[in-house]
């Protein structure tokens, strides 16, 4: 898989996370906990994504 693939699929998986996280927020049984894993989830995504752009890497 070359980078620039692996970067748009971890784009993919953390645009999902963000629809979920929102969807998530809208339900009021969702448990607080949940919510937060999914964001931690969402944070190591984007400081992944971050490191692996060729933008970032000089």
């Amino acid at each position: 898989m070359s980078l620039s693939s692996h970067l748009q699929e971890l784009k993919k998986k953390h645009q999902s996370l963000s629809e979920a996280v929102e969807a998530a927020h809208k339900s009021p049984g969702m448990d607080d906990l949940k919510i937060a894993d999914l964001k931690k989830k969402k944070l190591r995504l984007k400081e992944e994504i971050t490191r692996l752009s060729p933008q970032t890497m000089h």
